[in-house]
């Protein structure tokens, strides 16, 4: 069972910027695809971007393309979220989570495929 760990949340001011961190354990992470989601207050959970299990582009939501970097470093079993330009909109409890299927061929993963979650880390962008 792989467990999942974000850092990196905080309060910014708009057009600020955060780096999200994952760490993962459990597994060999490096075969997996992973993904970021995040729950606006009230709302439903999203899709934020993912990544291959050999990295490369990303795929992305609209909302947060050129704007958002996610990266991975299988070395460290490690999953990035930089984000820039910060817009009240994204504020969120972001979660990284992991693909069920290892050596996808594409770093576009049913939201359903996704088998693995972290606890989430709160972040917050002030206007």
């Amino acid at each position: 069972q792989v467990q999942l760990v974000e850092s990196g949340g905080g309060l910014v001011q708009a057009g600020g910027s955060l780096r999200l961190s994952c760490r993962a354990s459990g597994r060999t992470f490096s075969i997996y695809a992973m993904g970021w989601f995040r729950q606006p207050p009230g709302k439903e959970r999203e899709f934020v971007a993912s990544i291959k299990w050999s990295g490369g582009s990303g795929y992305y939501a609209d909302s947060v393309k050129g704007r958002f970097t996610i990266s991975r470093d299988n070395a460290k079993g490690t999953l990035y979220l930089q984000m820039n330009s910060l817009k009240p909109e994204d504020t969120a409890i972001y979660y990284c989570a992991g693909d069920s299927r290892p050596f996808r061929s594409s770093a576009v993963v049913p939201s359903a495929d996704f088998g693995s979650w972290g606890q989430g880390t709160q972040v917050t962008v002030s206007s």
